[in-house]
């Protein structure tokens, strides 16, 4: 919740902006750390969800490690602080000039998505006389439950190698010299707010490790992915994920072989609730069947709501007078710069200061600059004095 103080703070700059309460972020990094310290799992931070460089060296100082999908995302890491022996490079789409930075950089792990990706790899480490450290990404065919657009675990999806090619890829690692496999590698989608679902993965890793344990092959580290969901509609009543029963779920459902280190890519949980997307009321417009309120904020700021019809509460933070249904929209050409429809707010006017919550995630990290926007600044509660 905003306070007064910090509301005063807040519409005194120019909007739109992005706002983080590093306080609630620091406390999402403690259960994170405590949490996953009772099983000796290792967390690495999934970039993707948010690369502000405050962001991320406050999450480099709790020990987590960085999930990178890009070459860019491998050099802001090192660049705050995260050891790049716990730097993991994921993706389906890696660039031979990514893929020698990550081996001149001599990061932890590649997590590789398909045979021919694998050779190149190796190609390339060859070319280096280095050996480059490997998991394999499986796809388990393990149904999210979230919008199709953010699974990655079923047939169907671009990611991972499927079990037909197994045998395959076992002929090409027993005859290279610079390719090392250290681990298996599962993510299965975003945005998962039903724990079972991740008890079917455990399942589903069990059997995938029961046949490469009937071919010799025992690897040191398991990494599960992500994707565990958060509360978008009540932020307030959840504003830190479980990940207490998330954890407890791996600890109890995977098998494990002897020595077997576990490995988490969580992006969205450890900072969503932390930000906010700051707007302005520009025009309250009369429609045929609905006001509009029109921000200065739109899809440039937070695309999720265009892309995924994806819900984000909307407070006005101005108001307190009676509630009003008000289709929320941005000032960008496309029908689609839409944050809500029928939005209960309270009577809005010009100027009120609007609050889109639970930005933290895929904000500020999917802006651009369509329509030639200036891309928002970003605010941090702890320099408000």
């Amino acid at each position: 919740m905003i306070n007064s103080s910090t509301y005063n703070y807040l519409n005194s700059q120019e909007t739109p902006f992005y706002y983080y309460d590093m306080e609630l972020l620091e406390k999402s990094l403690i259960s994170i750390k405590n949490e996953a310290a009772l099983y000796n799992f290792q967390v690495h931070y999934a970039i993707k969800a948010n690369a502000n460089p405050r962001i991320l060296s406050l999450i480099q100082s709790y020990g987590l490690g960085a999930d990178c999908v890009s070459g860019n995302e491998i050099k802001r890491s090192i660049e705050n602080g995260f050891p790049t022996n716990k730097i993991v490079f994921a993706g389906v789409g890696k660039s031979d000039k990514e893929i020698e930075l990550a081996l001149d950089t001599n990061i932890f792990c590649f997590n590789c998505e398909s045979i021919p990706e694998i050779e190149v790899i190796e190609e390339i480490a060859k070319s280096k006389n280095k050996v480059a450290n490997i998991a394999l990404r499986i796809n388990p065919n393990v149904n999210a439950n979230t919008h199709h657009y953010i699974t990655t675990g079923i047939a169907e999806n671009k990611f991972g190698i499927n079990p037909w090619e197994f045998e395959e890829i076992i002929g090409i690692l027993k005859a290279s010299k610079n390719l090392n496999l250290i681990g298996l590698h599962f993510h299965i989608g975003s945005q998962i707010v039903d724990l079972s679902v991740f008890k079917s993965l455990c399942i589903r890793i069990n059997e995938i490790q029961d046949w490469f344990q009937s071919h010799q092959i025992i690897v040191e580290h398991i990494n599960v992915g992500g994707g565990l969901g958060i509360n978008y509609h009540q932020p307030d009543e959840e504003p830190i994920p479980d990940f207490k029963n998330y954890f407890a779920i791996f600890n109890e459902f995977l098998n494990l072989k002897a020595n077997q280190k576990v490995h988490f890519e969580l992006g969205r949980s450890v900072v969503c609730q932390c930000g906010s997307l700051i707007s302005r009321v520009l025009y309250v417009k009369k429609g045929i069947n609905t006001k509009f309120a029109i921000l200065d904020a739109g899809m440039t700021e937070l695309l999720r709501p265009a892309l995924y019809q994806a819900f984000h509460k909307i407070e006005n933070l101005s108001s307190n007078k009676a509630l009003e249904n008000y289709d929320v929209v941005g000032p960008i050409c496309e029908s689609s710069d839409c944050f809500g429809k029928a939005v209960s707010l309270p009577e809005t006017k010009r100027n009120d200061l609007i609050s889109i919550r639970s930005t933290g995630a895929y904000g500020e990290a999917m802006a651009s600059e369509y329509n030639l926007r200036t891309i928002a600044k970003s605010f941090f509660s702890n320099d408000i004095k």
